[in-house]
């Protein structure tokens, strides 16, 4: 099994490609927590696949939750994380490097009725490491 933690890894890319967002201090993992601001965007790794042929190389797969106060809001947040991961290749990031990323749910719009006002897009993405 590869070492490296998965989810520090993309928080970092993420951080960097997305600093121009507003809510880029507003990633968190795994979950949105009680009372955050929005816009913002959670991720976890909710499974994935590796090799014992190339053990350095793992392939998760990630849950994306883009959150807004409004569906629109929510899309905007979902639209640049897809253009900041949808077909990169070989990004390095400190000692690791992303070999590719890409899209395979596309975003879908969720209500939470017992959060009223929080609107998401969910999302999920297999994303190649070299770790």
């Amino acid at each position: 099994m590869a070492s490296g933690d998965v989810n520090a890894i993309l928080r970092t890319y993420l951080v960097t490609a997305l600093a121009a967002e507003a809510w880029v201090a507003r990633i968190y993992c795994p979950r949105l927590p009680e009372g955050a601001r929005l816009p913002a965007l959670a991720f976890f790794v909710r499974g994935g696949t590796s090799t014992p042929y190339i053990p350095a190389i793992v392939s998760p797969s990630v849950q994306f939750d883009c959150w807004g106060t409004s569906p629109i809001e929510a899309r905007s947040v979902y639209i640049a994380l897809y253009d900041c991961l949808q077909g990169i290749e070989n990004v390095t990031v400190g000692a690791y490097k992303i070999k590719s990323a890409i899209e395979e749910v596309q975003g879908y719009e969720m209500q939470d009725v017992e959060f009223p006002g929080y609107h998401r897009v969910v999302t999920f993405f297999e994303i190649m490491l070299q770790i």
